[in-house]
């Protein structure tokens, strides 16, 4: 059957909100070289305004990684595409475990990143951030991603502080028929997937997947084995019907199951002071999306969605379950001429059970199970100054959460068109990271450190929640400018400007003499005492230089400044970029080249600050199609060093560095 298959009513489709997916189908074996500058440039988004608008007319820094993106630099998850965004601070951990951010404030457990799939949001309150090793979507399903540096709190919410990462999936009606595919290597021991899309009616397409892996073990920077291998199998389906002339409706869901391995490293009281031991990250879950949306005209239209989504962790420190429900409405419609409203309310339910293994004495958490509400309103309205030319865009979220209370985060953002040629734009924001479970609710020994003389006790240093932590804050200042100065070269550059406040740091008590444990004990409570600034810019470019060869440069630099020893903002590399080279020497043949350096930075971990060395690194992928539907390809990364070290946890594991590697790939669509 057709892959390209023409949905019904696509008009309609084009017009949706946040939750639906542009018009634009992208055809042939090279879509991503064959497309022009100013092609790329118009490529319709919706995480800037809730609604389909270009790339090139919002007012916001923004990029997208196409479904030819992903394929060309033999990604094989999420987090490996998302290296391709200027501004995202994209570090493996091990073989299982990222640390993904904008603009700083990089971790494990980084906590300023909204990132959505389809509309649902993947945060955890547990710490406020993404386990990235829970989240998996079948690649070749994926339209686009669309990645904001900046707040985009106004219409996501708190969280969305930094930035947001917006994952798009297809139409079920752009993916039917069969995919088969199978791979393996070195480090991708094996991995495969089979999906399969049919038309039901005339007005309904669905499909359905499965998908699993196995990948390798790294090494330790001894040179031992890391001990973190894994394998994961998830499973889902699509539905999407056009109910009548006005109405849609979509019907998906996913299920997975993983088992990932790690070396733990845990302090305790007897010597020698800490327990190292391997063991099994178990984890399950799945969630179901339910969206309806109805036209009223092509300036007016409402969506409703819901959702539930649930998971399951299990590991020696932590065991953790947590169901979330979460329905939105958002409504769009033209007061006037000249402006174009749009405003939605939201709720949002979680229930959790966590256990904290407690068995050196020091570790507990407050309540084993907690349920959190969150309320949630905004409202935008994008106002034409001067037809074509000038456009102001003014809104603010408000909420409710259990944690913090009451929340607004507003935004003013200008769009000024004086050429053809030329976008410039201008953004102020406000934006919040609320507190999470970890903040409010669990006390952890951090490390015992060896008596430091005979006679003298060993020293317990704990981490203690705060019940009175508030939400850390943000003003951002944006200033951007996107350009065709020739046909075949694209430009886009922003600076930015961030001034945080109340930024979590720790206020060390003092000590404190346990004769039940036989230690000294530290105590550091969370606090909201310290301020911060980062500022900086990024740049992107596309050349064109032939039909056939295609280059794009990406550049980004960070500046931090904390106003407290207790708390560091350089946690993300202060310099980055990426140099990808895209060539399709025959119409059955790609070369492609993606070469990128991450400057030297500090992971700040509970043992202290560790500096990770900048390093270069080279990936190299061959694609050969004998046939149409058949794709042969053979991918190289981290080419350049046998091993390197990209981000130390902060907690519970040690360094792991990453291998080069190398494995191959078979796609083949019936």
């Amino acid at each position: 059957m057709d892959q390209k298959k023409k949905r019904p009513n696509q008009f309609l489709q084009a017009s949706l909100l946040c939750f639906t997916y542009s018009s634009i189908t992208y055809s042939g074996q090279n879509e991503l070289i064959n497309l022009s500058v100013e092609d790329l440039l118009n490529i319709e988004v919706v995480s800037v305004a809730k609604k389909a608008k270009s790339l090139n007319d919002s007012p916001a820094a923004i990029f997208v990684i196409t479904q030819d993106d992903i394929k060309r630099i033999g990604a094989t998850s999420v987090p490996e595409a998302l290296r391709l965004a200027p501004g995202l601070d994209v570090a493996r951990i091990d073989s299982n475990k990222w640390a993904i951010s904008a603009r700083g404030f990089n971790g494990r457990f980084a906590n300023k990143l909204l990132v959505l799939i389809d509309g649902r949001s993947i945060y955890t309150r547990a710490f406020a951030g993404v386990y990235w090793e829970n989240q998996d979507v079948m690649l070749e399903d994926i339209e686009r991603i669309e990645v904001i540096r900046g707040p985009g709190a106004t219409l996501w919410g708190a969280n969305a502080v930094n930035g947001v990462i917006n994952i798009i999936t297809k139409h079920s009606a752009d993916s039917q028929g069969g995919l088969l595919i199978a791979g393996g290597g070195t480090e991708e021991l094996g991995f495969g997937a089979f999906r399969y899309g049919r038309q039901l009616s005339a007005d309904t397409t669905a499909r359905a997947y499965i998908r699993g892996f196995k990948r390798a073990e790294n090494v330790r920077q001894s040179g031992d084995g890391a001990g973190d291998d894994g394998d994961k199998v998830q499973g889902g389906f699509r539905l999407d019907s056009q109910l009548s002339a006005q109405d849609s409706l979509t019907v998906q869901g996913d299920a997975y199951r993983s088992e990932n391995n790690q070396n733990t490293v845990l302090p305790q009281r007897p010597p020698p002071y800490q327990n190292d031991f391997n063991e099994t990250i178990d984890a399950f879950g799945g969630n179901l999306l339910i969206r309806q949306h109805h036209s009223f005209s092509s300036v007016s239209d409402y969506s409703i969605q819901a959702y539930y989504d649930f998971y399951e962790r299990n590991e020696y420190f932590l065991k953790e379950s947590r169901h979330t429900i979460d329905i939105d409405f958002q409504h769009r419609f033209a007061l006037l001429d000249w402006n174009d409203m749009i405003w939605g309310a939201g709720y949002r339910y979680s229930h959790d059970d966590t256990y904290i293994n407690d068995k050196n004495g020091f570790n507990k958490i407050r309540s084993s199970s907690r349920n959190d509400q969150l309320f949630s309103a905004f409202v935008q309205d994008e106002i034409t100054l001067i037809n074509d030319t000038l456009w102001l865009t003014v809104g603010s979220k408000f909420e409710h959460n259990d944690y913090s209370g009451f929340e607004a985060q507003p935004t003013a953002r200008l769009m000024w068109v004086p050429h053809r040629q030329h976008r410039l734009w201008g953004a102020v924001s406000r934006a919040v990271r609320t507190p999470s479970r970890l903040d409010h609710d669990v006390d952890i020994l951090g490390r015992v450190l060896p008596p430091q003389s005979p006679g003298t006790p060993p020293v317990a240093v704990t981490f203690k929640a705060n019940p009175q932590f508030d939400s850390e804050q943000v003003i951002s200042y944006e200033l951007g400018y996107r350009t065709t100065i020739i046909d075949n070269v694209s430009i886009d550059f922003t600076a930015f400007y961030n001034d945080y406040s109340s930024l979590i740091t720790v206020q060390t008590g003092s000590p404190i003499f346990n004769p039940a444990k036989g230690t000294m004990d530290l105590p550091n409570t969370f606090t909201n005492s310290t301020k911060g600034q980062t500022y900086g810019g990024e740049i992107a470019t596309v050349w064109q230089m032939l039909d056939w060869w295609r280059w794009d440069v990406n550049y980004s630099l960070l500046k931090t400044v904390s106003e407290s020893q207790n708390h560091t903002l350089d946690k993300s590399p202060q310099q980055s970029a990426s140099v990808r080279s895209l060539i399709t020497l025959r119409q059955d043949f790609d070369i492609d080249i993606l070469f990128r350096y991450a400057d030297s930075n500090k992971t700040v971990s509970i043992a202290g600050t560790t500096t990770v060395n900048d390093y270069v690194s080279m990936d190299i992928r061959l694609a050969w199609r004998p046939i149409r539907d058949l794709e042969i390809s053979l991918v190289g990364q981290n080419l350049l060093t046998d091993r390197h070290l990209e981000y130390k946890q902060e907690f519970i594991t040690k360094p792991t560095e990453i291998k080069r590697g190398m494995y191959g790939k078979l796609v083949w669509n019936f």
